[in-house]
């Protein structure tokens, strides 16, 4: 089976390290993607933190096109809830007119920060529509066909690119898999978020069944995961370390996941809602190259999903780097039967 390798960069700012340090990492890592050969390059969006720099995908966007020449670089994503769907469709249009047929424009609904941060996000907006109608809007927008009965009928968001940017919707749970294939669009499972393997194939599962295909497009299902490869198992299993995933459950009924329990507490401190805590264990294929792919080709199998958007959480960059390149080497080497 081929199977087809992405990357997802988040811009971490280690201890010790500055935002502008994390940033030449990024471009440094979207190079490196490149010569590997690598599909696509995403970079996410988080606010009010510390630990990552990249709170503006678009404008990191731009530069990584700029400093790349023919990999795809995109958003992994924009959280369309904070926007306008129509100044996002205008943001991308730009890119995809400056870098024509290399523009990912990938949309979530995760508050991408805390809650005080959502408020200065979306300060003055009296509006409440539904994600779906935002997507289905921001679509009808990229590709300059605003409905006939939209109040807006006629409005184009400029420039109108020769290649549209390509849209993808992200999740991490069944119901975001069925947005997706009720639009008719591509959809990218983040099992480094749910961290449950079983979720995300109940989600393959559903998108692929409730997939709109009076578009003319076909379902094209991509999973999200953390990997880690490193020259030993001994030395995989010391980077991966200790970390934790920390679930959420507040009393409205949201259920959201975050990296630490400072953040949870935090997090909560600002929402005012009662909640609950749980610890997980990260989901992080890890090990070998050959292990890894071992892992890879199995998930591949289960779920039938044959591109992976990988992302490596390794304070080292240097290890960062080698984990890319094992990566690469352990699916140069997969036999072209296999």
């Amino acid at each position: 089976m081929a199977i087809t390798i992405s990357v997802l960069d988040q811009s971490p700012i280690y201890p010790g390290e500055t935002p502008e340090e994390a940033f030449q990492h990024t471009v440094k890592l979207a190079q490196l993607s490149e010569r590997l050969g690598f599909r696509r390059f995403w970079v996410s969006e988080h606010h009010d933190s510390e630990q990552i720099a990249g709170s503006s995908p678009e404008v990191l966007v731009s530069h990584l096109l700029a400093k790349t020449e023919h990999i795809r670089v995109g958003s992994g994503g924009i959280m369309l809830q904070h926007y306008s769907p129509y100044k996002v469709a205008e943001n991308f249009n730009v890119l995809a007119s400056l870098a024509p047929g290399r523009v990912d424009l990938g949309v979530g609904r995760a508050p991408g920060g805390l809650p005080r941060s959502t408020q200065a996000l979306q300060q003055g907006s009296t509006e409440a529509p539904s994600l779906t109608d935002k997507i289905m809007e921001l679509e009808q927008y990229v590709h300059n066909r605003l409905a006939a009965d939209h109040p807006l009928a006629g409005l184009k968001a400029g420039p109108i690119p020769g290649i549209p940017p390509e849209l993808y919707v992200l999740g991490a749970s069944v119901a975001s898999a069925e947005i997706a294939a009720s639009l008719g669009l591509p959809y990218v499972f983040s099992l480094f978020i749910s961290g449950d393997q079983a979720v995300a194939l109940e989600a393959i599962r559903a998108y692929r069944s409730g997939f709109d295909t009076s578009l003319g497009r076909e379902p094209q299902a991509i999973i999200a995961l953390a990997v880690l490869a490193a020259d030993t198992e001994a030395e995989a299993k010391e980077l991966a370390g200790a970390h934790k995933l920390i679930r959420i459950h507040l009393a409205s009924g949201r259920t959201l996941t975050v990296a630490t329990r400072e953040q949870a507490e935090e997090f909560t401190r600002q929402s005012k809602e009662a909640y609950t805590l749980e610890e997980r264990e990260p989901e992080i294929t890890k090990g070998t190259k050959e292990a890894v792919r071992e892992q890879l080709l199995a998930l591949a199998g289960a779920s039938g999903v044959t591109e992976f958007i990988v992302t490596t959480n390794v304070q080292s960059f240097d290890k960062r780097l080698r984990s890319f390149e094992l990566l690469h080497e352990a699916f140069a080497e997969v036999p072209a039967e296999a």
